[in-house]
Order: structure tokens, then C-alpha cells, then sequence
């Protein structure tokens, strides 16, 4: 459950095998699980993540996400040492302990359906949105037809349009809303012109 599954520990943390990793390649999402956590917003809150890791000896993180999980992962890391002073100083751990952890390893991958990071072709889960959306558009373009109905679609991508013009354009859509290119005054009527065309 992300940085959440850092902050509870316990049954979170676990070791993933061969079995754990099988059967998954066609899934969309993610089989680790995903959360918000305010608790990891705050430093009480990365102080019980940093002693979950260095209690199972854990000092490498993979950290796949958006904005919000790689600017953790940077606040995570710039702390480490300070986190780990603060449980030798409250006696949680031993000095030992903290310089056998002394260092944080961490690999910041952007996983973000709405592939609004500079740098990269497509983030990590854009396509895997874009074949729900055309799944989605596909089942409900025959129902459309044949109801003689105008569906309206919307899909996510926050500040970003990329999947509503790339789903757009593969579906031959009639009419677009994006963020980048907001409607301008008097689009209410020119749509339904172009619809009642």
C-alpha cells in the first residue's frame, strides 16, 4: 500500500517470491496496492517508516509513482540521516544498527496514467490506461449506434489531456474538452451544430 505500507509495517512489509509475482504481467494497476498517507506527510510519520526499514534491514527503495510518491521519496531520503539520529537519541535503535542503515538507496520511477512528465515517451500505467478507455469505447460505440444516442466520456488525466485527445482521435470522437485548450466563449452552440450535422 505505498509509503503507507512503510508507515503501518507489520504484514506490509513482506518478501516477494516467484509465486507472489506470477500471473501478473497482463494485469492493469497494481498488485501491491496503492494509498494515500497523510501520516507520511509528516516527519513522526517518516520516522516509523525509516524504523520499519532498518528493522528488516532494508535499505533500498523502488519508488514508483506520481509527483506526490517521488517528492516523498526525496523528503524520505534528504531525512534518513537525521530519522536515524532521532532513534538512537529515543533509544529505538542502537548506534550499530544505524550505521549498518546509514545509507538510503532509492530509484525513483514515474508511474502516472497521465504521462505528464517531461523526459519520456509514456509514463509507466499510461497504457495500460488507454486500452481500458478504447475497451470501454468500443463496448459503448455499438450501443450509441444503435440507441442513436450521444454518450459524453470522461476519462482522468487531472491537469493533463493526453489520454481524452489520444482516446479522442482513436475513436473518432465528435467533440474534446483537455485543459491545454480550454472551450472558448460561445462553444455550447457550435457543438450542437457540429452534433446536429
Amino acid at each position: 500500500q505505498g509509503y503507507e505500507g512503510l508507515v503501518e509495517g507489520g504484514d506490509n512489509i513482506k518478501q516477494a517470491n516467484w509465486l507472489s509475482v506470477s500471473n501478473i504481467i497482463q494485469l492493469g494497476g497494481t498488485v501491491i496496492g496503492s494509498a494515500r498517507c497523510k501520516a507520511f506527510t509528516t516527519r513522526a510519520g517518516r520516522l516509523r517508516a525509516a524504523r520499519n526499514l532498518v528493522e528488516r534491514g532494508i535499505t533500498n527503495l523502488c519508488v514508483i509513482g506520481g509527483d506526490g510518491s517521488l517528492t516523498g521519496a526525496d523528503i524520505f531520503r534528504s531525512e534518513w540521516a537525521g530519522l536515524l539520529d532521532e532513534l538512537v537519541r529515543d533509544g529505538q535503535i542502537s548506534e550499530e544498527v544505524a550505521r549498518q542503515n546509514c545509507r538510503l538507496n532509492i530509484v525513483g520511477l514515474v508511474g502516472s496514467i497521465d504521462n505528464d512528465f517531461c523526459g519520456t515517451d509514456m509514463t509507466i500505467g499510461t497504457d495500460s490506461a488507454l486500452h481500458r478507455i478504447m475497451e470501454v469505447i468500443d463496448a459503448i460505440t455499438t450501443t450509441a449506434q444503435s440507441h442513436q444516442r450521444t454518450f459524453v466520456l470522461e476519462v482522468m488525466g487531472r491537469h493533463c489531456g493526453y489520454l481524452a485527445l489520444v482516446s479522442g482521435l482513436a475513436s473518432g470522437a465528435d467533440w474534446l474538452f483537455i485543459p491545454e485548450s480550454p472551450p472558448e466563449d460561445g462553444w455550447e452552440d457550435l457543438m450542437c451544430e457540429r452534433l446536429g450535422e
